[in-house]
């Protein structure tokens, strides 16, 4: 008997949330196409489909019932702020669907328009060098004043450092879990967990409820690398889990990026050995970009968030501003900064900065607070 597109959905979140059913089994028995039959079959009905027999028995006592109670989660709009997303549904994104093993089924919390735009995966080590986290700082907030979405796995280090770099710059940032979307992991994270979960993406393949587990990080990995255009590796040691998500970009067809560093930090040994291998050395985010003008440019002209939409808001309302005094404006827009600050986030001259600074002064745009602190007026 055929069945409907939504109940189809449902026993795929049934069979996803089924334990001892894994990826394998759901694409054996969805090729083999899925019907309200199913609902009824007993133990030998399911192992004649190559199911084990613990899970035919599991199947056979609580499929109906875990489909009926998928689809009562699923006429909801939300469960508790999270979304299912199945491999059926027309926002399970595209680049996904064309990767190895994509997930059948995902959960999420926060904005799904994320996963539209161009994005790139930042990762690294969970214990960086004072190099790779301002290294990391930099190139993931140029990247998001370009309008590129920043894809990571909310661990320590690298991905905390990118996550929170982005969301600094009001940027779109995406946290791709190994556990349940609901569970904060790090603990430590619980505040960028709330704030990703605010203004940006929480997913999982885990259902909600499911704890962290070592296991789980190297498979989330691929639908890090399957989301986004590219990997960025910034700091990684041979041995690095970051270098799963790298080779899951290039089974996926993906680019890998690597930043270079000191020969004699056991940091870059895992990014040189990349870069021996192909991988792009990245200097600066031009090394990226000039790889997705396309993509960039359609993002530009939907005015998704990015530096075109920053430059439209301030644009806008400041008339008579040289580029140099717009971007310098658009930076303390996020909050008033010293002169140490504006120059590692400019990275200019420091005489530029200052005849800019003087000029806005001039213009009555900012003001200058004791200790070279500035700010809008």
């Amino acid at each position: 008997m055929s069945t409907s597109p939504r109940y189809e959905k449902a026993m795929l979140v049934a069979l996803h949330e089924t334990e001892g059913i894994g990826w394998k089994t759901i694409d054996n028995l969805y090729a083999s196409g899925l019907h309200m039959d199913m609902c009824s079959y007993g133990v030998k009905d399911w192992t004649a489909m190559g199911i084990r027999v613990e899970a035919a028995h599991r199947l056979s006592l609580h499929f109906a019932e875990a489909v009926e109670n998928a689809g009562n989660r699923l006429s909801k709009e939300q469960n508790e702020g999270i979304r299912v997303i199945c491999i059926l549904d027309s926002m399970y994104p595209d680049m996904l669907k064309s990767s190895p093993r994509p997930p059948w089924v995902m959960y999420a919390r926060g904005s799904l328009d994320l996963l539209n735009g161009p994005s790139l995966a930042v990762v690294g080590t969970r214990v960086p060098t004072a190099y790779g986290r301002k290294v990391a700082t930099l190139l993931t907030e140029d990247l998001v004043i370009k309008g590129v979405t920043i894809v990571s796995g909310l661990a320590r280090g690298i991905d905390s450092i990118a996550h929170a770099a982005a969301l600094k710059q009001n940027g779109k940032t995406i946290a791709v879990l190994g556990a349940g979307v609901d569970t904060i992991y790090p603990p430590e994270n619980r505040t960028l967990y709330e704030e990703i979960a605010q203004q940006g993406l929480l997913l999982s393949e885990y259902p909600p409820g499911t704890g962290a587990h070592p296991g789980y990080f190297p498979q989330r990995n691929r639908i890090i690398a399957g989301i986004t255009l590219g990997t960025l590796v910034v700091e990684a040691d041979i041995r690095s889990g970051s270098l799963i998500t790298s080779d899951a970009a290039l089974e996926a067809g993906r680019d890998v990026f690597a930043v270079p560093g000191p020969i004699t930090s056991p940091k870059s040994r895992g990014t040189l050995e990349l870069i021996k291998q192909g991988a792009k050395l990245v200097t600066g985010i031009e090394d990226i970009t000039e790889e997705y003008q396309r993509q960039l440019k359609e993002a530009a002209e939907k005015s998704s968030v990015g530096a075109h939409t920053y430059t439209k808001d301030y644009a806008s309302s400041v008339d008579g501003l040289t580029k140099e005094e717009m971007e310098l404006y658009h930076m303390l827009q996020q909050g008033p900064g010293s002169v140490d600050e504006l120059l590692e986030r400019t990275r200019w001259e420091f005489g530029l900065l200052h005849s800019v600074l003087l000029s806005l002064i001039i213009k009555k745009q900012i003001t200058q607070l004791p200790g070279a602190i500035y700010k809008l007026i």
